[in-house]
């Protein structure tokens, strides 16, 4: 439908106007608006029919809104075929056509609290109340996923549909079939209701998405942008049984049509929103149920989508927002509707999790064991509130397996809110103009050659005295993960190394504080502070030394069970690899690189002069909580946890299993006894059944059998 020079041509204008790069003065209020409708087409056609957007749904949203604002301000822009005259468009050729029973609109969109209240503000007006009354809602997550319409008929499902135009969708009865979690039939009857059209979307789980884009890189093909992509090409899929095989659920959160035995148009018994979703529940239909909430006022459902919108990342589907509706059936009727949505329902959108942008660059740094990383260096964009710039492209597979060359237009996600990382490049866009990423033979910081070690994705550099590795070392010392000193940070790491203050890690603990006193921005009261958290850091248990030296693969959990076994670092100095072997946890990877460490003159030399300067190297209570914990509820297993744990943190859950005699393991093997499986468990779970002998419980029971239920 578009040739790849009118698409290069289409998104460069979106990205122009969306960076207020465009002046939009300097052409008539007619043709910026023909030109908003064109684009607006474009990624709607590339959203819905191709399942491939371009663009994130905000910045969808912002060229939605500005035709919008434009034809709001002149109505003679405004033209029967406008995006703002009709619901998005989802049709193909692929399928027939049928018209729904009633029109599916869109809803109005928010995106902050005033947004929220002003909806509030609105609604009470349509329904002649008092501003200081309150409305009784229903917030609900906003699924992102593919809008289905199912119809029932004296009980049995009968014909399934995409959103489609809003009047007429895809008729997709037959893969809506291959849907485990959709019942073929539903006693509607015990209500009274002869026929019935049920609005919902088809969801794929998140931990499910991953293996389906694992699966697509492993055969060479392209990668889902998200999750909702994935579930609307899988409703189209022209065998039935391959819509099965994605894996899509369908959860549904309306009754948009009743035809009732006595030819009415209402159940009943059903009076508000709430009552039609239980009662779909009680129908054996996937609902939001616990994840909805009755708010009696605007004040909760503004709390409610705060809530939701700092956990979302830890629900099992993808969700964009939550939906926000009058929960009283009549004070809906009396909001009505506009040609493009209900006046009772507005959806408050989250922050934008993917945008796009373009690889400008790509620099490379070196941690702590010498692995070089690649970063992504892009033109800044705002994604989930903060504006995004470096993204690490983890190694050199990854670039080569999703095909990323500098120039690219690339989609960005920000995972968990926290982690930006690029999904693919958009190849379809490219000019010819782009250069392949050339990965470095050499380390950029000492230019010793590097190493790609067998099993590992990693190409490192071997040189233990190379300039960056020792300053990532030194810096991760004293993190809060490793020896925890409050106030030196990466900022001061770095200006003491750079004024040779600082070259290894007993230099931290024989500073000259009168100095650092002297130093712009510090002051005496500021280097005693610091000399405070240094003093306290001496006293730190051995384990947490340990794992403060950046010995490769001794992490905080290994370090823990080494430090349960010796009195004092240097018996270390004498153990031998069957010594490592016989800790379960331990294995010979861990066991050949702790004593290759010790071996080294200089580490014992530098090790040696952290304890001159009064660094515990001596085992403490703290490193044998085996000793102190006999008979308590997990004295002597090993346990690990898996998924997203509904009711605590992973920390709060491991220090839990610690103060109940449990050490924590970090992966699972024969050597684990118990693990506890939240919310998307995936592999670990799956690799756990296969071993056999591994216990395997809930979040529930874990806490059943710690006594903290």
């Amino acid at each position: 439908m578009y040739s790849q020079e009118e698409q290069q041509k289409l998104v460069a204008r979106s990205k122009e106007i969306l960076s207020n790069s465009f002046k939009e003065d300097a052409i008539s209020a007619f043709d910026f608006a023909e030109q908003l409708r064109a684009l607006i087409r474009y990624h709607e056609w590339r959203y819905y029919i191709i399942n491939d957007p371009l663009v994130s749904d905000f910045e969808y949203d912002l060229l939605y809104k500005k035709l919008e604002k434009l034809e709001k301000g002149n109505a003679d822009l405004i033209t029967p075929d406008s995006p703002t005259q009709r619901v998005s468009l989802d049709i193909a050729n692929d399928f027939p056509v049928v018209k729904h029973l009633t029109p599916m609109l869109s809803l109005a969109n928010s995106y902050d609290e005033a947004d929220l209240k002003e909806f509030d503000n609105q609604v009470k007006k349509l329904l002649e109340l008092d501003p200081e009354s309150n409305v009784e809602y229903c917030a609900e997550p906003k699924f992102d996923g593919g809008s289905i319409a199912l119809v029932y008929e004296n009980d049995h499902f009968v014909r399934g549909a995409t959103r489609g135009d809003g009047s007429v969708g895809e008729d997709i009865t037959n893969n809506m079939k291959s849907l485990r979690s959709l019942p073929i039939k539903a006693e509607f009857s015990k209500y009274g209701v002869k026929k019935v059209e049920i609005r919902g979307e088809a969801l794929i789980r998140k931990d499910r998405f991953e293996k389906i884009n694992k699966q697509r890189e492993d055969d060479g093909l392209s990668l889902f942008a998200n999750p909702r992509n994935a579930a609307t090409g899988g409703l189209r899929m022209k065998d039935p049984n391959e819509t099965g095989a994605r894996g899509l659920e369908a959860f549904l959160y309306q009754i948009a049509y009743v035809e009732n035995v006595n030819g009415r148009d209402k159940i009943e018994s059903v009076k508000t929103h709430d009552q039609s979703i239980s009662l779909l529940s009680n129908l054996g239909f996937k609902v939001p149920d616990k994840e909805r909430k009755v708010c009696k006022n605007i004040k909760e459902v503004v709390e409610f989508c705060h809530e939701w919108q700092d956990k979302r990342d830890n629900y099992a589907y993808e969700i964009d927002g939550i939906v926000v509706k009058v929960n009283n059936r009549e004070q809906q009727e009396q909001c009505g509707f506009t040609s493009h949505h209900p006046r009772w329902a507005i959806a408050f959108k989250f922050k934008a999790k993917q945008a796009t942008s373009i690889l400008l660059n790509v620099e490379y740094q070196v941690g702590k064991i010498g692995a070089v990383t690649p970063v992504a260096k892009i033109e800044p964009v705002q994604l989930a509130g903060v504006t995004v710039s470096s993204i690490s492209l983890h190694n050199e597979d990854f670039i080569v397996s999703r095909d990323i060359k500098i120039g690219d237009m690339v989609l960005v996600e920000r995972a968990g809110d926290v982690i930006p990382y690029i999904v693919k490049s958009l190849t379809e866009l490219r000019t010819g103009n782009e250069k392949t990423i050339e990965y470095p033979t050499n380390c950029p910081s000492c230019n010793t050659k590097l190493v790609r070690l067998e099993g590992e994705a990693a190409w490192r550099c071997p040189n233990d005295l190379c300039p960056a590795k020792v300053l990532q070392k030194l810096i991760f010392h004293a993190s809060k993960d490793a020896m925890d000193i409050e106030g030196m940070g990466e900022s001061n790491i770095k200006r003491f190394h750079e004024l040779g203050w600082i070259n290894d890690f007993a230099d931290i603990y024989n500073l000259d504080y009168e100095a650092i006193a002297n130093l712009e921005g510090f002051g005496k009261k500021s280097a005693d502070k610091l000399k405070l958290a240094v003093e306290k850091a001496k006293s730190n248990p051995l384990h947490r030394v340990l794992h403060s030296l950046s010995i490769h693969h001794l992490g905080k959990t290994a370090s823990k069970l080494i430090a349960e076994r010796i009195d004092s670092i240097w018996d270390l100095l004498k153990w031998q690899r069957e010594q490592y072997l016989e800790i379960k946890g331990i294995g010979g990877v861990v066991a050949d690189n702790v004593i290759e460490y010790f071996n080294n003159s200089l580490n014992v030399d530098i090790i040696r002069r952290m304890e001159s300067y009064g660094v515990n190297l001596q085992a403490l209570t703290e490193d044998k909580p085996l000793i102190l914990k006999e008979g308590l509820a997990l004295s002597g297993k090993s346990i690990l946890f898996t998924g997203t744990l509904m009711t605590m943190g992973r920390k709060e859950a491991e220090k839990m299993a610690e103060d109940s005699g449990a050490k924590n393991l970090s992966s699972v093997s024969s050597n684990l006894d118990i693990l506890v499986v939240g919310e998307n468990a995936g592999s670990k779970k799956a690799k756990a059944e296969k071993i056999g002998s591994i216990q395997i419980l809930t979040e529930e029971e874990f806490l059943n059998i710690i006594g903290k239920s």
